[in-house]
């Protein structure tokens, strides 16, 4: 009677089948971690979406409860020129509307910016500026997340006489001795990153200009 043959274990074909069975278990767990994962993941996102919307706007208070500060800010729509709905955030005290915060996106030196601008009920004073999602250069472009850059924006005007946008980051430093009377639409550009301040520019302009919110912000003024 033939001798049967001896199971070998570190056979091609035992190794491929062991290799085989155990991607697809570590595929399994993978895809039920993102499942199980994914309401976790959400809720975080939202969360985050709304601290930033209360930090441009200075509703975000330490140690509070987001979900119940972000109860002041009441959402709305508006129809742009493109026919697509945009969601903007209306922070009131009461009755009266103190800032209209609107999302602005473009494109930088690297990727694309996304963030808030935080608009006077005037449809024209800056009241904050700030990015959640960016990929510029760091110690030069992404500047525009330190505060001290932030804060030059608070109080600039948005719109010229002629009703446009003229709001931009400048190269260099804005001149505020008097003598400059577009200084009240510039902002002090980025040290080494020009190009994302041109971006910044241009995202702005974007957003509060005819194809984005300039008819919405126009009936504010």
């Amino acid at each position: 009677m033939p001798d049967k043959k001896k199971f070998d274990r570190d056979s091609i074909s035992n190794t491929l089948i062991m290799a085989i069975g155990l991607s697809l278990v570590c595929s399994i767990l993978v895809a039920s971690a993102a499942i199980i994962l994914k309401p976790t993941q959400l809720r975080n996102q939202e969360e985050y979406r709304q601290r930033i919307i209360l930090e441009v706007a200075e509703l975000m208070q330490p140690g509070g409860d987001i979900a119940a500060l972000f109860a002041a800010v009441q959402t709305d729509r508006v129809r742009i020129a493109s026919g697509e709905d945009v969601e903007i955030y209306l922070a009131k005290d009461g009755d009266e509307l103190q800032q209209i915060i609107l999302p602005i996106s473009g494109p930088g030196l690297w990727s694309t910016m996304r963030g808030y601008l935080a608009v006077a009920p005037d449809g024209n004073t800056v009241m904050g500026i700030r990015f959640y999602e960016h990929g510029e250069t760091p110690g030069l472009g992404d500047q525009v997340d330190k505060a001290a850059w932030r804060d030059l924006w608070v109080g600039k005007q948005i719109y010229g006489d002629d009703s446009t946008p003229q709001i931009r980051v400048i190269k260099g430093f804005v001149r505020r001795d008097g003598s400059n009377p577009d200084a009240i639409h510039q902002i002090d550009g980025l040290s080494g990153a020009t190009l994302t301040g041109n971006g910044v520019t241009k995202l702005v302009r974007h957003w509060t200009g005819p194809e984005g919110f300039g008819p919405y912000l126009e009936s504010y003024r």
